[in-house]
């Protein structure tokens, strides 16, 4: 029955109406934005503090999941993702400390510096998803061999990325899927993105235990970020540059 038809069956990108060209247009334009923010992101959080140690990107991605087993959990935060966030004498001293032993009756001399440089989000009255580092047994706690990502660090991080992300292939893979271009090619890049973050997010949990699966984290990321950006290239140049459909132009 007719009437039982979509609103979009039949429709192409080069035939949709301008309202909904416009409409999945500010959709996918905003959402390429939001990726390349997002890498900017990891890029600040996780690479560039390692990367002005000498440690290039896989392997500060390894050290992310799987830790650097020579040092502790905060000497590794403190050389990684909390280096911008304090001077280099004060971590300098804490390390000191850390290699020492990081015994109670040393940490009297390293509390000012805590309470200085970190207290301000790392304590319970701030009400941060983070560790507290007000006493001495909560900072011993992380004076342990760096591991890396707890279990429960990546079941919470894994189980919002999977939600989160599939959503946003499914809406943009909505729109790639009414493109003229071939199934040839159009199955493969809708199935592409989800078999990337698949192996992403899989490989985040297995390079907790064998860093060398670091590269799959890379190279699915990468996969994830060249079909995403297919989606969108696809979408918006069917939609506004190759033309209308025959029926419209001779209208």
């Amino acid at each position: 029955m007719n009437g039982d038809r979509g609103f979009l069956s039949g429709a192409t990108l080069r035939t949709l109406s301008l309202p909904l060209r416009v409409l999945f247009s500010s959709f996918l334009i905003t959402i390429g934005l939001g990726f390349l923010a997002a890498i900017y992101y990891l890029f600040l959080q996780d690479v560039d503090p390692h990367r002005e140690m000498g440690m290039w990107l896989v392997p500060a991605v390894a050290a992310k999941y799987y830790g650097e087993r020579g040092n502790t959990r905060l000497e590794s935060a403190l050389r990684g993702s909390m280096a911008s966030r304090i001077g280099a004498a004060d971590r300098e001293q804490l390390i000191a400390w850390l290699r020492g032993g990081a015994d109670r009756e040393g940490f009297a001399a390293v509390k000012p510096i805590l309470d200085r440089n970190c207290v301000a989000c790392h304590s319970k009255a701030s009400g941060l998803p983070v560790p507290p580092l007000t006493s001495f047994e909560e900072v011993s706690r992380f004076a342990q061999v760096d591991t890396g990502a707890s279990l429960l660090q990546l079941a919470r991080v894994s189980h919002v990325h999977l939600f989160g992300i599939s959503i946003i292939f499914l809406l943009t893979g909505l729109i790639f899927a009414l493109s003229g271009i071939s199934w040839k090619w159009r199955a493969p890049i809708l199935a592409a993105p989800y078999l990337a973050i698949w192996a992403d997010i899989g490989s985040w949990w297995i390079t907790k235990v064998e860093p060398v699966f670091a590269w799959v984290v890379v190279i699915g990321g990468a996969l994830m970020g060249l079909a995403l950006a297919a989606q969108i290239v696809v979408s918006l140049w069917e939609m506004w540059l190759a033309g209308r459909a025959a029926g419209a132009k001779e209208s």
